[in-house]
């Protein structure tokens, strides 16, 4: 069963149409990789899904409901958005790791956090490392769990592994295992990534603005 579904999306800018009549959905605990060339319209599709862009014309479903009646705050925090350059801000670690909770108006949860950096290979030390310290991997370690301390219902992730090492690309699978495995998280995941297309389990390709078939590897 589809958590979201967009149906006919269509997306018109400056008078130029970025994508045309545009169908996907991506089911309960479901990883699938968006790919396609440069300009092909991939991130504005996401954008659209994650409802930082509005769609010219389409609907898009999000557990059954058309997300333009849903709250937008509740509903980015069930569909979460990482982009690929990292945004850290304040002065550690910690700074962005309770920001989750501020903004909910929670008490910091130490415990879960440190489980959490776990997941991504960084210590409860690193809590207190300057941001200005961090590594570009571990800065996009930091941003990415800063999206999943408390788990959305889909995590978007619009070429986070871009320009990373392969022991980061590692970390960043790592925890997408974790918290597919022990939350109901789905991915959706955009990436040109030869090598992460060969591991891809589902890939599906934009190409000019349009959605074409798909791939799935065993």
């Amino acid at each position: 069963m589809a958590i979201l579904e967009a149906q006919n999306i269509n997306y018109v800018a400056d008078g130029n149409q970025i994508l045309f009549d545009c169908n996907f959905s991506l089911n309960k605990k479901e990883i699938v990789t968006i790919s396609g060339h440069s300009g092909s319209g991939k991130s504005t599709f996401v954008k659209i899904l994650a409802s930082l862009l509005t769609q010219t014309s389409g609907k898009i479903y999000f557990e059954d409901e058309n997300i333009l009646d849903l709250s937008p705050i509740e509903y980015r925090r069930q569909v979460s958005y990482a982009v690929q350059q990292p945004t850290l801000f304040g002065e550690t670690v910690y700074d962005n790791l309770v920001f989750p909770y501020d903004i909910r108006k929670q008490k910091f949860d130490r415990h879960h956090v440190i489980k959490a950096l776990k997941t991504v290979d960084l210590k409860e030390s690193d809590l207190d490392k300057p941001i200005t310290s961090l590594s570009g991997g571990q800065k996009q370690r930091v941003a990415l769990l800063r999206n999943l301390i408390f788990v959305p219902k889909i995590l978007i992730l619009d070429e986070v592994t871009t320009g990373l090492d392969c022991d980061t690309k590692a970390s960043v699978h790592k925890m997408i295992d974790y918290y597919m495995g022990n939350y109901d998280l789905s991915v959706l995941m955009i990436t040109h990534d030869n090598e992460e297309l060969k591991h891809a389990k589902k890939v599906v390709y934009i190409e000019d603005g349009r959605i074409k078939e798909g791939t799935e590897n065993e």
